[in-house]
């Protein structure tokens, strides 16, 4: 995507709220981010698919959280999909933007690149992490792998460990602009009913309980209110949700106008990775300097590649490890 087709809401997570309904949410605008993601790998499009789908969901997730450090998503399974893995840092000032990054793993020989791509991670969970840096605990929440798509292990993830009735809607793909080469688009709104006081935002939940149902929650007309904004959000088409003509506001009004939406600050987004020559330095100091004799390579180097970004780091094993003193000769 060239500068002169970027568009104003792209890469953009739009936080509302419905006042009449008592209901939050985010628009999100994936673009330019989305192909910098998938460009780090040639991974076959069931693979590109998952990714993508993942990548929007912790970006939406993400910015409901103030974030001091970071939250992740990992999905992984028994199936040819074997690890989607995808980060979300949030700002650090204000003004700055949220940052995304995404990868996967899979086993190539038993991908179905026919098939539904949901269908190639089989048996697994879906796991959402949140680390807010130095001196907290992480949290971590699990959920089944379940429900056909990532967006709904997310919605029963809400549901079960957090009790927080929440709906997603996604699109995304490849489309062309005129005079411009494919590129990823994509696009979701996700509706979150807004409790009294937020489980999620206490980082608790046991994720014991079966999965609940608007009115386990929600009574009368708060029951009422959601079920209406879902018929509501039900109305939405792909092209509406990717764009690019169609701004996030406009969809807002488009969808919800009797249920008085508000929206707030748009937090734009970009990708970014932490890899680093020190963090990956710090990584293999945890092994012995047999370990890294074994990592050693003819040439007399360590490497190691970075899954997300792609970067490339060598190193003089004389450096690594815990003990360093002796590598050469451990090494056979």
């Amino acid at each position: 995507m060239t500068i002169a087709s970027k568009i104003a809401w792209d890469d953009t997570v739009l936080p509302f709220q419905l006042d009449r309904s008592d209901i939050r949410g985010r628009v999100v605008r994936l673009d330019g981010v989305l192909d910098r993601v998938l460009a780090q790998h040639a991974y076959p499009d069931v693979i590109e698919s998952l990714v993508a789908e993942a990548a929007l969901l912790t970006a939406m997730i993400g910015q409901t959280i103030k974030l001091r450090w970071k939250l992740s998503i990992q999905v992984r399974g028994d199936g040819p999909a074997r690890l989607i893995a995808t980060d979300y840092y949030g700002p650090q000032n204000e003004g700055e933007p949220g940052r995304v990054r995404a990868y996967a793993s899979f086993d190539e020989e038993r991908l179905d690149t026919s098939g539904n791509p949901f269908d190639q991670i089989g048996k697994g969970y879906f796991a959402i992490l949140i680390d807010q840096g130095d001196g907290t605990v992480p949290y971590q929440g699990i959920t089944p792998i379940s429900g056909g798509s990532l967006s709904a292990c997310a919605e029963t993830y809400f549901a079960q460990s957090e009790q927080l009735l929440t709906r997603f809607s996604l699109a995304f793909g490849r489309s062309q602009m005129p005079g411009e080469q494919p590129a990823w688009r994509a696009g979701g709104v996700m509706l979150q009913a807004m409790p009294k006081a937020s489980p999620f935002a206490a980082q608790e939940g046991s994720g014991e309980k079966g999965l609940l149902q608007s009115d386990d929650i929600l009574d009368g007309e708060e029951d009422e209110n959601w079920r209406r904004a879902n018929i509501l959000l039900d109305t939405v088409d792909e092209l509406e949700l990717v764009g690019p003509t169609v701004s996030p506001s406009d969809l807002l009004v488009r969808l919800f106008h009797e249920e008085a939406p508000r929206v707030f600050d748009t937090q734009s987004v970009e990708f970014g990775c932490t890899c680093s020559e020190d963090r990956v330095r710090q990584s293999l100091s945890i092994y012995s300097s047999k370990d890294i004799a074994h990592m050693t390579t003819d040439e007399g180097i360590v490497t190691a590649d970075c899954q997300f970004c792609g970067a490339h780091y060598t190193f003089d094993p004389k450096t690594l490890g815990f003990e360093a003193e002796g590598v050469e000769g451990a090494k056979s």
